[in-house]
């Protein structure tokens, strides 16, 4: 670990008065920081109990090239084909962490929203993002967070007007591709919605031709009073390639926050969503699904800070999980000692398909008010043999009788989700992904 944070160090050093923002005393003194900060803190190792069934090893023993933004280019019909289908948005697409203009829509500004590319607003206008970057994802939150704090010159700042809602979803499309040696990403998101803002934003990272890179992302979150978001993060990378990404919420009073997760992509996978809810009224809802096989290994960790009366949460998370692959989960919801009339209820459900297939899963509650109502719980096991049989004995073979099954397990979550392009588009993957895709297409 020390060799690499040694790198870090010394790519900073490298690096100064080349990327966007360096003129700016501010954003160079937090990038420094932030290295600094990495070098006491290095890559999480599973010593530290939130990691301790995900190893980084794969990630600190190899060496990932910084993205070129010249190099921000792909072909128009090939990043087509990795758009959710019919869905009508405003999309921003980056290549390899880098902005990609002419596969993009370019600045949205209207009376609801401003939406712009990072390095955009880094070299025009850094003194907009004070006070908001690294506020709610400070860089000591882990070794991952420190580099992309220091590293990250790209991503999109999307600022959602009072009293507006955005009629179209934002769909933020970040494309890992082939190169001739493994690059690391580090995209950088940042959300505000003003006084009663509404909108949709669609995360969606692909990975293409199977590249061995890595995506580390952040997002952070700002909901003022009576704001509504609905933030989607849909994870399918190169199965060869390693995501770490992590979101990061602050809420008002009378907010809502939904948080859909699809996890299918990478080879290792670890999501962190953390919300905060600093105000009466706040909501929040988590949903998450994860489909993995083969060896691929996806670890989802929540948090959910009820710091205030009167506040909501739930969460339901389900995965199916085939082969060797490994899932861990652990959502904790934290409730204060003065925040009475606290509602939260978390659920995580899994299918294990193998005998080799593995889940950790630890939902917890930690209460410190005597006045709420918390409810939290796990499953983990096999299809239900009892409605398979009542499958098999109206005529469905058993494949297809398996496979319906699963779909309606998947469902579950999907259903949940309001976008209708994204969810049909969902659907169909889980279908495919399923045995007798023809055969089970003619019941759903």
């Amino acid at each position: 670990m020390k060799a690499v944070d040694e790198t870090a160090t010394r790519m900073l050093d490298r690096l100064q008065g080349e990327r966007p923002g360096d003129a700016s005393d501010w954003i160079a003194g937090l990038r420094r920081d932030a290295v600094a900060r990495f070098a006491e803190m290095g890559l999480p190792n599973q010593r530290i109990e939130d990691w301790k069934y995900t190893s980084t090893k794969a990630i600190a023993k190899r060496d990932f090239a910084r993205p070129d933004a010249a190099g921000a280019t792909a072909d128009a019909n090939r990043i087509e084909a990795l758009r959710v289908p019919d869905l009508d948005a405003h999309r921003l697409v980056f290549i390899n962490g880098h902005y990609a203009a002419a596969l993009s829509d370019g600045e949205m500004t209207d009376d609801a929203v401003r939406v712009r590319n990072l390095a955009q607003v880094l070299a025009e206008d850094p003194d907009a993002l004070k006070d908001r970057l690294a506020d709610a994802a400070p860089a000591d939150f882990s070794g991952f967070t420190a580099l992309n704090t220091a590293f990250a010159e790209d991503g999109a700042v999307i600022e959602i007007a009072a009293d507006r809602r955005v009629e179209r979803p934002i769909e933020l499309l970040f494309v890992s591709t082939l190169r001739d040696e493994a690059i690391a990403a580090h995209p950088r998101i940042l959300i505000d919605a003003a006084h009663h803002g509404e909108a949709t934003i669609i995360e969606h990272y692909v990975g293409m031709d199977d590249p061995q890179n890595l995506t580390n992302a952040v997002t952070e979150v700002h909901l003022a009073e009576g704001a509504r978001v609905a933030h989607y993060r849909v994870q399918r990378e190169s199965r060869k390639g390693f995501h770490i990404g992590s979101v990061h919420v602050n809420q008002a009073a009378n907010s809502r926050l939904e948080q859909h997760n699809v996890q299918i992509g990478a080879a290792l996978c670890r999501t962190d969503i953390n919300t905060a809810l600093n105000a009466e009224g706040a909501e929040t809802l988590y949903n998450g699904l994860y489909l993995v096989n083969g060896r691929q290994h996806v670890d989802t960790h929540t948090r959910i800070n009820h710091n205030q009366p009167n506040t909501t949460s739930e969460e339901a998370y389900r995965g199916i999980l085939d082969g060797y692959a490994r899932g861990v989960f652990n959502g904790r919801v934290y409730v204060a000692p003065h925040a009475q009339k606290t509602a939260a209820y978390q659920s995580n459900d899994n299918l294990l398909l193998s005998g080799k297939a593995e889940i950790d899963t630890k939902p917890e509650l930690e209460i410190y008010a005597d006045d709420v109502v918390c409810t939290h719980g796990a499953t983990v096991g096999q299809l239900d043999t009892r409605a398979l049989f009542y499958l098999r004995s109206r005529g469905v073979d058993h494949e297809t009788a398996r496979g319906l099954l699963l779909y309606a397990f998947a469902e579950a979550a999907i259903e949940r989700m309001g976008v209708e392009p994204l969810r049909n588009w969902l659907q169909g993957f889980v279908i495919e992904e399923l045995p007798h895709a023809d055969r089970l297409q003619e019941f759903v």
